[in-house]
């Protein structure tokens, strides 16, 4: 059987990039039961309430939800448990530094499977207030409308 390449998502926060600003990402492997990789393997997984914490050296995942395998038996994992993420020791040693400084916090943006192993992209963000969101929305719909005109000109329709 072939080795897998490439990236392969398995599941996006896409309400992440609403609810915060991102200030940095970076790329950690996770360590997953069998189970696990089997139901991810399906496609199935959400990270919308995820967030990440730093204890005692260690970066660990929580609140990710992947769901029970359906062929699994007694050894089926528990859908919301914590799990660890792979970081070097300079990685985690700034990421400490910056979470305690205070409003910034680690979340999840992509769960993938790179290689054949699966990966989560988490970032350094700092949540925004609620007319930060409204800003950040009108901007991304001028930028539409923006492009949209843009696109309309190449074409000749001046509308």
């Amino acid at each position: 059987m072939a080795k897998e390449t490439g990236r392969k998502n398995i599941a996006q926060n896409r309400r992440a990039r609403h609810e915060y600003d991102i200030l940095d990402t970076y790329e950690a492997g996770v360590v997953l039961t069998g189970t696990e990789v089997k139901s991810l393997r399906m496609g199935r997984a959400s990270l919308v309430d995820g967030f990440a914490q730093i204890e005692n050296g260690e970066v660990w995942l929580h609140a990710v939800h992947i769901p029970e395998y359906t062929e699994g038996t007694w050894t089926n994992h528990a859908p919301r448990r914590k799990r660890k993420l792979l970081l070097h020791r300079d990685e985690i040693e700034k990421l400490v530094g910056k979470t305690k400084e205070g409003g910034l916090t680690l979340v999840p943006l992509a769960l993938y499977w790179k290689d054949g192993r699966a990966k989560i992209e988490i970032a350094l963000a700092r949540g925004r207030k609620s007319y930060d969101k409204r800003h950040a929305l009108a901007e991304k719909d001028a930028k539409r409308e923006m492009s949209r005109i843009m696109g309309r000109q190449a074409k000749g329709r001046f509308s």
